[in-house]
């Protein structure tokens, strides 16, 4: 379980189809991760505050093969507590944020898009919260706690 609780990336209302298990990227180190299937142009929010330390924007394509992964746009905060979380599918140009800001919890950081693989979901925000191990090849999600 995260030790910090978050606050759900967008605005949920009848529009909005939560997920765990349908998308085949949800195996192994990424078995927490949680889509929210939305149409394109969504705001997305800082689920928790951090410091944004990567990400990409400059990508407008986007698929249901796997081979499209690497070209999804993306932001990644790093939070308190070890705890790092993503936001990915982002629409190109779609981040508001920049590398080093500091973000607080609610705060506007981007729009939901169609970028990357997107397996048979079509537009949706894939969010995890996870840590690192000795490398970024060791990135593991854990079971996200939301705020009540």
């Amino acid at each position: 379980m995260s030790i910090n609780k978050y606050i759900y990336p967008v605005e949920i209302n009848d529009g909005v189809r939560i997920t765990y298990d349908e998308s085949p990227a949800h195996m192994g180190s990424l078995k927490y991760s949680v889509d929210f299937v939305l149409g394109e142009g969504a705001p997305v929010y800082a689920a928790y505050a951090g410091v944004v330390i990567d990400i990409k924007s400059d990508s407008d394509t986007g698929g249901s093969d796997k081979s499209y992964e690497e070209l999804g746009n993306f932001i990644e905060i790093e939070h308190e507590n070890g705890e790092y979380s993503e936001y990915e599918h982002l629409k190109k140009d779609g981040v508001v944020v920049n590398l080093g800001d500091k973000v607080e919890r609610g705060q506007l950081i981007g729009y939901s898009g169609n970028t990357g693989w997107m397996a048979q979901l079509g537009p949706h925000l894939h969010f995890m919260v996870g840590v690192y191990g000795k490398s970024d090849e060791e990135y593991e999600t854990v079971e996200i706690t939301w705020v009540e």
